[in-house]
């Protein structure tokens, strides 16, 4: 393990290089085990400290200037084989280097669950029985345990062994007569080898598909006469069939002996493409997701690795999937933020995908309706090739966005007269209704009438929610809860009452608007149960609920055929956020939801609830729509200088400790100045936008430089700088690099 000042010395031991699982920022320095080979790639056991870790094997027959009797040595080797590649180790260790995490972090955040630990590969082939080698050479007399002879028989005629299931099948239950023999040393349990991962699913006869219009056809022409590395964004109105072009991409990897890659930014897109690949992809695929369990993320995650499955869908994660023949990786809704990790190891699924398609020599296609203004700053460059589709797949057309003014109007409940006007006029024709309010909840806010007080987290500087369902006070930025109090903490009035509305409190009123037509609120608290979020989208695509009612989870992605109406309650805070990026959020967001109404033959129109009508950048993605929206967003940030015209690094601070978080700052600062380049700007340090937290006092200090190299090239003597100052125990840090908000 290397020192902190190392000794010359004339010896240069050939060294193991190995990433090990802790917040160590640097690879460290270990001798060969006692015995046994290693190979990058391997787990290995090593001394950190007074105690052992789990590492990854980076490198082999590496120089160190240490002596060999300062390094200590590998205790165990946890793998017969690499679970990595070489490939893999450059891909992580690159992404470990430009996000300035820790490289352990990086390399074990790759693995499943139970592999960042010191436990073997799962072992998932059946269980069996067999002949123990060398016990029938001559067969025993077995004529008086005739049940006996007639089990060993069987079993010697099948050497590679046989499943419970197969002797009961022959021989009905032999179970007996299976521990008589094993008790006479004759038979053994064994595992046996098994077919396809039970990970992977197939379909053997696929869907025909359906034809292609122009701009369809073009962009998978594009895309499929690319040679080797290239990066395409295919920027498609809602409903302009990106899927159908996904799917004959795939396709033709496919038939030609490669693996895909698909990322989609939410758990809850996973079954229906899933089960729209399944239909239409006549190949073994496996899916990779936060929801599934360790054991089945662990199977999946080996059949894209061993090759097995062929396509491979997930969530960010999955960017990390070893997949030895990658021929293409396609990220949907690439501006979706849910494809930014927020924490650990702060990196972009988008970003990263672009990076491990170049290492790959593929294609990468970035699909979305609302591009993120980096991504459409890069293909205006000529770095991606910007592929268009301009108008909804068959006979679907636009929908007709319509604003609200609801200033001094009456509102019941958030609802507009307008909105529900609308909704009734829908609902009599048959159609289903959606209605997007970007709260959960009953209300924001419970408050005394007599005296003013309101439910404030006693952690965060946030006010607590109230889930009248449950009978809690909850805070959605710590998750602290509290009971829901019958009368005021301060002065015991009774008159308790819930001011402004989350779903929760929109569906009370709209099943007393409404009684007894079908109605299905879908946001995080409706979903906590396994499958509910699957089954609530699929009868909700049949046309099972009448009306609608969700968060951001409704909004992103979903074919329901058979809305024509979509209420945005609203998106006023967008218009005025405090984050540079909260214009384009919002905008995207607009885009998104109206992309729900009139999706298939049925005209659908979108009724925008504002008290803000006539601000301007709103006027002109409504007029002119999403690219004139972003042409106009991207001259203010040129003109602002900032990203993409810039490039931001943000350190962040926080402690249980008034002013402890801004010190570290402050000493970062110090210690940054003197390693940047005059156009290198430092914004802060200054209190977070949210400073108190979960307990702790938030700072942050933002880096911003006009190149990344010129960024880069600060933040690599400075995380060594850091790790250098002595800071309280008790005081986090982090760095994110390319940040996507401020927390």
């Amino acid at each position: 393990m290397p020192a902190a000042n190392p000794e010359p010395s004339a010896q240069m031991p050939s060294v193991v290089r190995v990433a090990v699982a802790a917040p160590v920022g640097e690879l460290l320095d270990y001798l060969r085990p006692a015995s046994g080979n290693v190979s990058p790639g391997m787990r290995v056991l090593v001394p950190l400290g007074r105690g052992q870790r789990v590492g990854m094997i980076a490198a082999v027959n590496q120089p160190t200037d240490l002596p060999s009797a300062r390094l200590k040595r590998i205790a165990t080797v946890l793998d017969p084989t690499p679970l990595l590649t070489p490939a893999d180790l450059s891909f992580l260790l690159w992404a470990s280097e430009y996000y300035r995490g820790d490289p352990g972090e990086a390399l074990f955040g790759a693995l499943p669950a139970r592999l960042r630990r010191a436990q073997p590969l799962l072992d998932d082939r059946p269980l069996g029985w067999r002949v123990r080698a060398g016990a029938v050479a001559e067969p025993p007399d077995l004529r008086r345990a005739p049940r006996q002879g007639a089990v060993l028989a069987l079993l010697t005629a099948a050497p590679q062994g046989l499943t419970d299931a197969a002797v009961r099948t022959a021989l009905g239950d032999c179970s007996g007569p299976l521990r008589a023999l094993a008790a006479r040393g004759l038979v053994e349990r064994c595992r046996l080898d098994a077919p396809a991962a039970a990970a992977v699913t197939q379909l053997p006869q696929p869907e025909p598909p359906p034809s292609l219009n122009e701009h369809q056809a073009d962009a998978e022409a594009v895309v499929a006469a690319s040679q080797g590395f290239g990066c395409f964004l295919l920027d498609g109105v809602t409903g302009s069939g990106k899927t159908e072009v996904y799917l004959r991409l795939i396709a033709r990897v496919l038939d030609a002996g490669r693996q895909v890659l698909v990322l989609v930014p939410e758990i809850g897109l996973t079954p229906q493409l899933r089960k729209r690949f399944a239909r239409r992809v006549p190949a073994p695929m496996a899916v990779l997701h936060s929801g599934l369990a360790d054991t089945d993320r662990e199977r999946a995650w080996r059949a894209a690795a061993g090759g097995e499955a062929r396509l491979l869908l997930g969530t960010r994660s999955a960017v990390f999937t070893p997949l030895p023949q990658l021929g293409l990786v396609i990220v949907d809704e690439e501006h979706d933020l849910s494809l930014k990790q927020q924490e650990g190891f702060r990196y972009s699924a988008r970003d990263l995908a672009v990076r491990r398609a170049q290492q790959a020599g593929c294609p990468v296609v970035l699909g979305s309706a609302t591009p993120a203004l980096e991504t459409l700053h890069n293909a205006r460059n000529g770095r991606y090739r910007h592929l268009r589709l301009p108008e909804r797949a068959g006979r679907a057309v636009d929908p007709e966005i319509l604003l609200a003014d609801i200033r001094a109007q009456p509102l019941e409940t958030g609802l507009s007269h307008a909105l529900l006007t609308r909704m009734e006029r829908e609902i009599d024709a048959g159609n289903q209704v959606l209605l997007f309010l970007n709260r959960r909840g009953f209300s924001p806010v419970l408050t005394c009438h007599d005296c003013g007080w309101v439910s404030e987290c006693t952690r965060c500087d946030a006010r607590m929610t109230l889930h009248r369902g449950r009978a809690i006070l909850v805070c959605h930025h710590c998750g602290l809860e509290h009971r829901q109090p019958v009368q005021c903490p301060y002065c015991a009035s009774p008159d308790l009452r819930p001011l402004g509305q989350g779903t929760e409190r929109v569906e009370d009123t709209l099943r007393q608007r409404f009684p007894g037509l079908p109605l299905a609120r879908i946001d995080r608290d409706s979903t906590r149960r396994r499958g509910e979020l699957e089954r609530l989208l699929t009868a909700a695509a049949r046309g099972e609920h009448r009306i609608l009612l969700g968060t951001q989870m409704l909004a992103k992605g979903h074919h329901l055929p058979g809305v024509t109406l979509v209420g945005i309650l609203d998106l006023d805070h967008g218009l005025y956020g405090s984050d540079f990026r909260a214009t384009e959020r919002m905008a995207q967001l607009l885009v998104q939801v109206a992309g729900r109404a009139g999706r298939a033959e049925r005209p659908g129109t979108v009724l925008l609830q504002t008290r803000h009508p006539q601000h301007p950048m709103l006027q002109l993605l409504l007029r002119d729509g999403y690219g004139a929206f972003a042409t106009a967003a991207l001259a203010e940030r040129e003109e602002a200088n900032l990203p993409p015209f810039s490039h931001q690094a943000m350190l962040r601070a926080d402690s249980p400790k008034e002013q402890a978080a801004l010190d570290f700052l402050l000493q970062a600062l110090a210690a940054a100045r003197p390693l940047a380049p005059q156009d290198v700007e430092f914004w802060g340090p200054a209190p977070a936008q949210m400073e108190r937290r979960a307990g702790r006092i938030r700072a942050q200090l933002l880096l911003q430089a006009p190149t990344r190299a010129l960024l880069q090239g600060v933040l690599a003597p400075l995380l060594p700088a850091l790790r250098a100052l002595k800071a309280p125990r008790e005081l986090r840090w982090s760095v994110d690099v390319d940040p996507q908000e401020s927390l």
